[in-house]
């Protein structure tokens, strides 16, 4: 056999091996539902990450996005994805009030500095911690917004301004609206539009971002830049641990680094859409008030009671939630930008 017929029965061999390798003939199909609807940036920066995990892994993974809940709505995502309904998830762990008492150390008012911090901050505490209310899924990265400060349909500048005021809140933030002295109506952000325009509810907490992401500077006037007690709410992004499991070594490898990345990629945009939010209420003619620093004082003292309230709630649960807040604290002043 001449070196030339070798060369072409070797060819035909490697070529036929690689078409029945079932490893690398697969193909994994994905679902991901995102609570977020289509247009905004957290939801883009979502579906960059599926196409980027498609790009690397050479097309063998492949993922179908559902943004707006079409899936599962925002507080049903995470047992969506526990219990097989979609593959992957985002939402947030405020909207199930109660399941994760140790990331809900992360949305307290602690003074966020940005979108980039408050990301860096929530994945940095996770591994630290790696809390059991979070192994029935495979973490892929968290994120989470820029400072949440008040915006609302009349002036606010100092605490006695919110007293009685019904103002839109979600998770550990309704205890800071509670303890400002307004009334904490809780509902999803899918929501708060309709219920600002009808006066359901007088204002909101929520990060510059929400101003455009979520159009509400078309119905309210004011913001306060309440920063210094700016909260976060903090995001997962998760899969079934089955489909994990069933994804090749090599491939698993591949998306834990694109998860790395994303961190910093959706940390940036939250700070992008905050930015965004902020010119977009000034174009609607709306007012920015920003705290004299004796009002600083006052809301932070307004608020203490939530932290011990949140410690001694963890300490029923043999939780050292003093600890979490201390991590937290570091974390931040690390992570500050």
């Amino acid at each position: 056999m001449n070196k030339q017929l070798i060369c072409i029965v070797i060819g035909i061999y490697f070529l036929l091996g690689q078409a029945i390798d079932p490893v690398m003939a697969a193909t994994y199909r994905l679902t991901y539902s995102i609570f977020f609807p289509a247009t905004h940036g957290q939801c883009k920066a979502g579906m960059d990450w599926a196409k980027e995990v498609e790009k690397r892994t050479n097309g063998q993974v492949v993922i179908t996005v559902f943004p707006g809940g079409a899936l599962t709505n925002a507080n049903q995502c995470y047992d969506g994805v526990v219990k097989g309904i979609t593959d992957i998830g985002m939402s947030c762990f405020a909207y199930t009030r109660g399941r994760f008492p140790v990331m809900e150390a992360v949305d307290l008012p602690l003074g966020y500095a940005s979108g980039m911090n408050a990301s860096r901050v929530v994945n940095a505490f996770y591994q630290q911690t790696q809390p059991l209310e979070l192994s029935d899924v495979q973490v892929m990265y968290l994120h989470a917004h820029g400072p949440g400060v008040l915006h609302t349909k009349k002036p606010v500048q100092k605490v006695e301004d919110l007293a009685k005021m019904k103002i839109r809140s979600t998770g550990l933030s309704t205890k800071i609206v509670e303890a400002l002295g307004a009334v904490p109506v809780a509902m999803p952000q899918g929501s708060t539009y309709e219920s600002l325009q009808k006066g359901v509810v007088e204002g909101t907490f929520g990060p510059m971002e929400v101003l455009k992401g979520w159009r509400q500077a078309e119905v309210i006037r004011y913001s306060t830049n309440c920063k210094q007690i700016g909260y976060t709410t903090a995001m997962f992004v998760v899969m079934n641990q089955n489909k994990w499991k069933n994804l090749p070594l090599n491939i698993q490898k591949t998306i834990m680094e694109v998860n790395k990345e994303w961190i910093e990629k959706h940390g940036q945009a939250w700070d992008d859409l905050d930015e965004q939010g902020r010119l977009f209420t000034l174009q609607q003619k709306n007012l920015i008030f920003e705290l004299t620093e004796a009002e600083v004082d006052r809301w932070k003292k307004a608020v203490e009671p939530v932290l011990y309230d949140f410690i001694d709630k963890l300490k029923e649960k043999n939780l050292p939630g003093k600890d979490y807040l201390e991590r937290l604290a570091n974390l931040i002043k690390e992570y500050q930008k």
